[in-house]
């Protein structure tokens, strides 16, 4: 599933080709996706400017003039493929502008949604309304860590993955950040020591920025809107990397599985929590 870096590079790439254009043709070849499409869909965006466009977590956000906002969910496969040569069986919602681009929303497993709210509700609709502060925002910082980590019991990895405590962290990044900060994935939030803590601070942004920078993570679905394959998995330390020498100290990456989840590390930069203490 996408996480916020491959979001994030599909709102950008959306950004040059939608941004002050106004919607021609809205048209929706299917009456679902992950759930049914909003009633009238097609209707209410045609004849729309857009006025902006964002993220929220791992949530697209689309605000036209009149009010309302589009928010949309990529789900495991789903992509934006601007100016298609052809339609494909798979884009089951296209967008046309007035500057005669032309937009796919193309989704072949279906997991992805799109909805329209009135954008003075948005914050307080179901999919947004409980997600924490973004890693890559203002209120983000080692208070915020602190705070979140905590006397919890919960494994630092489910605390990072938890999007109530902090927005868009998914398994790739979670993995990526954990090995620069020297935190086994399994280490109880409480127990994290402090200076290993103070090292997860900065790991996170950077982690993130890295992956924006190189337009996310290519493991299957994911493009830009331009069709460009993202990179960043060529940099991965650690998270698809079993077996293979850690680029720090060459001892073999490991994998867990927590909660049905794969989670890589290295044993020697990341010892297991009965290792640590809290200096």
């Amino acid at each position: 599933m996408p996480e916020l870096p491959e979001v994030e590079t599909v709102m950008r790439g959306l950004t040059p080709v939608w941004e002050g254009q106004r919607f021609t043709r809205v048209v929706a070849n299917r009456p679902d996706l992950r759930r049914p499409l909003p009633e009238a869909l097609g209707q209410r965006l045609t004849g729309a400017t857009v006025v902006r466009l964002g993220r929220r977590a791992k949530y697209g956000l689309v605000e036209t003039d009149r009010g309302d906002t589009l928010i949309i969910h990529l789900g495991m496969s789903g992509r934006m493929r601007v100016d298609p040569d052809t339609l494909e069986k798979h884009d089951h919602v296209v967008f046309e502008t007035g500057n005669g681009r032309v937009v796919a929303f193309n989704d072949a497993r279906r997991f992805g949604s799109l909805d329209l709210v009135a954008t003075a509700d948005a914050p307080a609709h179901p999919l947004l309304a409980n997600i924490g502060p973004e890693p890559l925002g203002p209120d983000y910082g080692l208070p915020l860590l602190k705070r979140i980590f905590g006397d919890r019991l919960a494994p630092a990895k489910a605390i990072l993955l938890d999007q109530r405590l902090i927005a868009g962290l998914g398994n790739i990044y979670v993995c990526e950040a954990l090995y620069r900060a020297g935190i086994h994935p399994e280490t109880p939030g409480g127990n994290v020591a402090p200076a290993r803590l103070k090292r997860l601070e900065p790991a996170i942004p950077q982690v993130l920025g890295e992956a924006i920078a190189a337009g996310g993570s290519t493991l299957r679905d994911h493009a830009a809107p331009d069709g460009t394959l993202g990179y960043f998995q060529k940099e991965f330390a650690v998270y698809g990397r079993e077996g293979e020498n850690c680029p720090t100290c060459a001892a073999r990456i490991a994998r867990i599985v927590q909660s049905g989840r794969s989670s890589f590390f290295c044993p020697a930069c990341q010892p297991a929590p009965r290792q640590l203490d809290k200096t």
